[in-house]
């Protein structure tokens, strides 16, 4: 079994509501729309509890430049890499390399969305994971889509802009699922949400996250209950038979 895990950065449970793909796999996973990210509420402090299953507060990283670990934990690819597992990531917003150590990744590809605009870097990275993953063995793959959360901070969250950038994504993961196939245990979720132009706060909006999962294990219709975004790394290495780090505060939703 092999894991891709999908981030649309920025992307609220309730702009969901009108996406038809997002409806449908909702309906063939298990999931929640009631999520909770860690505070504050924002992109690298949010993506560095992710892959190490601790708050901002025992991480240290509390804004968008990455302050290393004074304690350090191991993070989910350096686990993985531990265990014999090769991971990828692609990604469109610069500071993502930070979830990871060096040499723990066999692969990652980098699109400039400031540079050549986040729709045009979704598709493009899209388009190289999915090339990458059938040509190379790869355990577990994390892909990362800025446009929601850049189009939330220009226009306003639930925005007509702000709902395309989110059809832009949903557009991408239905590419990734239908090209790769049953092979994989797909995970789709966001790092917060927003209100607004912005993000950050404790307030519902910018705090509860969807956490959708499809594959072997998890039934169709599920719904998760107190799902934190600290659960994925350990939800990840359960997937794979990896034991998690002993210091993550995480659980395994499975």
């Amino acid at each position: 079994m092999k894991v891709l895990l999908i981030l649309a950065d920025g992307m609220r449970p309730d702009s969901l509501t009108n996406i038809p793909q997002a409806q449908k796999l909702i309906k063939e996973s298990a999931y929640t729309l009631s999520g909770e990210t860690v505070s504050p509420s924002v992109t690298l402090p949010c993506h560095i509890s992710l892959f190490h299953s601790v708050t901002p507060q025992r991480h240290g990283t509390t804004t968008n430049t990455y302050a290393p670990q004074v304690r350090p934990i191991n993070g989910l690819c350096e686990v993985l890499k531990q265990a014999d597992k090769k991971c990828a990531i692609f990604y469109n917003w610069e500071e993502i390399r930070d979830v990871s150590r060096p040499n723990s990744l066999a692969h990652s590809c980098f699109y400039a969305g400031r540079r050549i605009g986040y729709k045009e870097a979704g598709e493009a990275l899209t388009a190289d994971a999915i090339g990458y993953l059938k040509k190379y063995d790869t355990d577990f793959t994390f892909i990362y889509f800025g446009y929601p959360d850049w189009a939330g901070h220009k226009y306003g969250w639930m925005t007509e802009e702000y709902l395309q950038a989110i059809q832009s994504s949903w557009d991408n993961i239905e590419k990734l699922m239908a090209e790769l196939g049953d092979e994989y245990t797909y995970i789709i979720t966001a790092d917060h949400g927003g209100h607004d132009r912005t993000h950050g706060s404790d307030m519902p909006e910018d705090m509860v996250i969807p956490v959708i999962i499809k594959g072997k294990g998890f039934d169709a219709g599920k719904i998760l209950e107190n799902v934190n975004i600290m659960d994925i790394a350990p939800t990840v290495t359960k997937i794979l038979g990896v034991t998690p780090d002993e210091e993550w505060e995480g659980r395994a939703l499975i």
